[in-house]
């Protein structure tokens, strides 16, 4: 059965955000009174110019840092989150199968259950022959593989990802965002993913929302009209290009 969020199960954390605000230097406003509700086992993009407060927004979520005012309420209030930023952040002198399984041996589990779980992440991204390789012998996308199946393997409900994509040729990131897709769609989780890609943002989520410039408003709030099932045959699809487009045009107002 699959639910509102095109998803078939979900294990997802619902957010709400109250009037959150955040200041930097006790006067340079980043966000200001923003209000946001997110649903359990949503794909929601965030967009907007850099110094828009999206960072700020994912970091708060993450509770790395806290709002000067208002607040962020999570159901259920103690979760699992996993964080994937633009840089994959390897260890070089560990294995790739080590690298993925470095959260879950800072939690204290035993070296063959985190290897085990850590096989099977690998195996979810793609990565089921490159276990014993280092970092150094990875291409980039295989990098950012390996830093996903080391998200995943926490068995996160709430997954935040901060442009991980951007560095990457456009082939690459094209199939990346197949496979992250369909890893979504497996696992159920929330996924908030930062970027300043107007196509990737249409592509991957099920919502996006655009940030104003100045003191994080939201611009547009939009539930995306597109199929659950995403392939790379939806690129040239109309129904994509005008999702871009209404985006396209919120980016672009002042």
């Amino acid at each position: 059965m699959i639910n509102t969020s095109g998803t078939k199960t979900t294990r997802g954390v619902a957010l709400r955000l109250e009037r959150v605000r955040r200041v930097f230097d006790n006067k340079f406003v980043v966000i200001e009174g923003m209000d946001l509700r997110i649903d359990a086992g949503e794909f929601l993009a965030v967009l907007g110019p850099s110094g828009c407060g999206k960072s700020t927004l994912l970091r708060m979520i993450a509770r790395l840092a806290a709002p000067d005012d208002g607040r962020i309420i999570a159901e259920p209030e103690q979760f699992q989150t996993a964080f994937v930023f633009q840089d994959a952040h390897l260890l070089p002198w560990r294995t790739v199968l080590n690298n993925a399984a470095l959260p879950l041996e800072l939690m204290g589990i035993g070296r063959e259950d985190r290897n085990a779980k850590a096989r099977t992440a690998l195996a979810q991204v793609g990565l089921a022959e490159a276990e014993d390789r280092y970092p150094a012998q990875l291409s980039g996308g295989m990098r950012m593989r390996v830093s996903l199946a080391r998200a995943l393997v926490t068995d996160p409900r709430l997954l935040l990802m901060d442009e991980p994509f951007a560095a990457l040729d456009e082939i690459t990131r094209f199939n990346l965002e197949v496979q992250l897709r369909e890893l979504w769609q497996r696992r159920g989780m929330t996924v908030i993913f930062v970027t300043h890609s107007i196509s990737e943002a249409a592509f991957l989520a099920n919502r996006a929302v655009v940030l104003a410039r100045r003191k994080g408003r939201i611009k547009l709030d939009r539930r995306l009209d597109l199929p659950p099932e995403r392939t790379n045959d939806l690129r040239s699809d109309p129904r994509l290009g005008y999702e871009m487009k209404l985006l396209m045009g919120a980016m672009e107002e002042e």
